[in-house]
């Protein structure tokens, strides 16, 4: 019996990909709402309504993604793969919550992202946020937020290029540039979560609803700044330290353990006598 003895992603299928497509679009609506309804339009009416009505939404699409990536490629060690990362993702966010945005979580996402490939990330980034809410008692209408934007963030590392051929320090520069450009991004995203419905506790920054978009644009930007930068910076540089220091063991460490389990690996049986 034979194999091709490599480490692969985990293959997405059509019907995968359609489902993962549907619901970043679903995500973008979610998150990008402010600046894609117009003024007049009746979402911004029901503006208050929308984190809870995108949440029952985002956590169903979720479902339907992971059970359809599970038909078509996650076999019983992909799935143990998927809990063991899952359960280490969570226990590593806590350690430096609530100081700086340390979380060192970040670092083994954009790792397992680019080693275990882009559907196996989506999932990973979404069951680990989800696993830490639970963890860290973080569970509340912001959640499915969490898990969309995380499920971007290890997605991402696995749609970077060289994932067959680069290795060594240029691997792992690539990934910190993109861990912490990526961090950042993951803020600022996470800030559209929150920051329409601001109400009046800000009137300078908040979100207007019948504002132009400029106007919304300079005031999301400016909410930002004032914010969470600081916070987005700490992790972006954190992801970068644990990459540059501990990239090539945990990198080594995944490629093995894919290797092992042989995910998507082609089975070929030979002749008697051959």
């Amino acid at each position: 019996m034979n194999d091709t003895g490599k480490p692969r992603p985990v293959v997405l299928g059509p019907r995968s990909t359609a489902v993962l497509v549907l619901v970043g679009a679903v995500g973008v609506a979610g998150f990008g709402w402010p600046f894609l309804a117009p003024p007049s339009s009746a979402v911004n009416a029901h503006a208050q309504d929308a984190p809870w009505l995108f949440a029952g939404l985002l956590v169903l699409l979720v479902a339907v993604v992971a059970a359809t990536i599970s038909e078509s490629g996650l076999g019983p060690k992909a799935v143990a793969m998927l809990g063991v990362l899952a359960a280490a993702g969570a226990a590593l966010r806590p350690l430096g919550a609530g100081t700086a945005g340390l979380e060192p979580m970040f670092f083994l996402m954009v790792l397992s992202g680019r080693v275990l490939g882009p559907g196996f990330g989506f999932v990973l980034g979404s069951v680990t946020m989800f696993a830490s809410a639970l963890l860290t008692g973080g569970v509340g209408p912001w959640m499915p937020f969490q898990m969309l934007a995380m499920g971007w963030f290890t997605m991402g590392a696995g749609l970077l290029p060289g994932a067959e051929r680069l290795r060594g320090r240029a691997e792992l520069l690539l990934l910190s540039a993109y861990g912490f450009l990526a961090a950042v991004a993951y803020g600022t995203v996470m800030n559209l979560a929150g920051w329409p419905f601001m109400g009046e506790l800000a009137s300078n920054i908040a979100f207007v609803p019948d504002a132009p978009l400029a106007t919304n644009l300079a005031r999301f930007v400016t909410y930002c700044l004032a914010t969470s930068l600081g916070w987005d910076l700490g992790r972006a540089v954190l992801t970068v330290v644990l990459t540059i220091t501990l990239g090539s063991t945990v990198l080594k460490a995944l490629r093995r353990a894919t290797r092992r389990a042989a995910f998507e690996s082609q089975v070929t049986f030979d002749a008697p006598g051959a």
